[in-house]
Parts: structure tokens; C-alpha cells; sequence
């Protein structure tokens, strides 16, 4: 398997890094577009979801599961995805997000990060952005993904190769 580092863990890939590089990057830049069409539209039923799939991720970081964790945290991406009214946006996102997925066996901490301090801090900055889009609060939801996506990937580098 190959591993790469994405954030503070290691994912074991069943693939070749580039391709999964390449697809958090577009999903990075595409994250914005996301959370704007999620400000406008999201709807009462769309706000609980997103609670639900937050609970996921907490429950997965009080376990100290950094694998489910991040299942999770795309997870709660997807779902933003889908509050888009942009059916191409939408498409091409949540295909990235399903590329990622499919070929992570498992993620791992990066030797020497405290797994439940950096769990416990992106468990806090995407609670904020749920509460900014259910607030309906642009300019605190579009900081808070823009912090998202400078504390984590596109920043993949190979850890190793197989």
C-alpha cells in the first residue's frame, strides 16, 4: 500500500497518492462554492443532518478512531455538498469525495500529533462552520472553511511509497 499524510494523519491508500493529492486539492478549492450555496439554502431538515453526521464525528474522536473520524468528516462534507442547487458542482464533488474514500484502507496519526487534541480541533472548527451555516453568518462560515483548508489537505505529501 502507499501512504500519504493528509493533515495530521497517515492514510493507507490501495492506490497511487497522485490521484487522491490531486482530488482533495479540487475538493479544497471547491469547498467555498459549497458552503456559500449551503448558507442560502439549507434548510431546517438539512441543519439536522449535518448535526447528525457532526454526532458521528464526535463520537469517533472521543473514541480516538482517527480512521472513522475522517470517514465522518467527508461524510458531513458530502452532506453539505448535497444542500448545493449546482447539480454539476454537486456531481463533481461528491465523485472526488467518493475517489478519496474508496481507496483509503485506513488512516493512522502521524507519529508525535496527541490524536485526541487534533480530533478534538477539527471536531470544533466544523462544528463552528455547521452553526455559521445554520446561522446563515457568510463571513464567519467562509473563514472557518477557508482555516479548514489551510490546517489540512492540499498539503498531502507521500510518506511513503510502495
Amino acid at each position: 500500500p502507499t501512504m500519504i499524510r493528509f493533515g495530521d494523519h497517515v492514510l493507507v491508500l490501495d492506490a497511487d497518492e497522485t490521484s487522491v493529492a490531486d482530488a482533495a486539492q479540487i475538493c479544497n478549492a471547491l469547498d467555498p462554492l459549497l458552503v456559500a450555496d449551503a448558507l442560502w439554502h439549507a434548510s431546517p431538515a438539512d441543519i439536522a443532518a449535518l448535526e447528525q453526521e457532526l454526532a458521528k464525528m464526535s463520537r469517533a474522536a472521543q473514541e480516538e478512531n482517527g480512521t472513522e473520524f475522517i470517514r465522518a468528516n467527508w461524510r458531513l462534507h458530502a452532506r453539505i455538498a448535497t444542500i448545493s442547487p449546482n447539480a454539476m458542482l454537486r456531481s463533481i464533488y461528491l465523485g472526488l469525495l467518493d475517489l478519496i474514500e474508496s481507496h483509503m484502507i485506513s488512516a493512522q496519526p502521524v507519529p508525535g500529533v496527541a490524536l485526541p487534541r487534533y480530533l478534538h480541533k477539527r471536531y470544533v472548527l466544523h462544528r463552528a462552520l455547521v452553526d455559521a451555516i445554520s446561522a446563515r453568518d457568510r463571513q464567519a462560515a467562509l473563514d472557518l472553511i477557508a482555516k479548514h483548508n489551510t490546517t489540512s489537505p492540499p498539503d498531502l505529501q507521500t510518506a511513503s511509497g510502495a
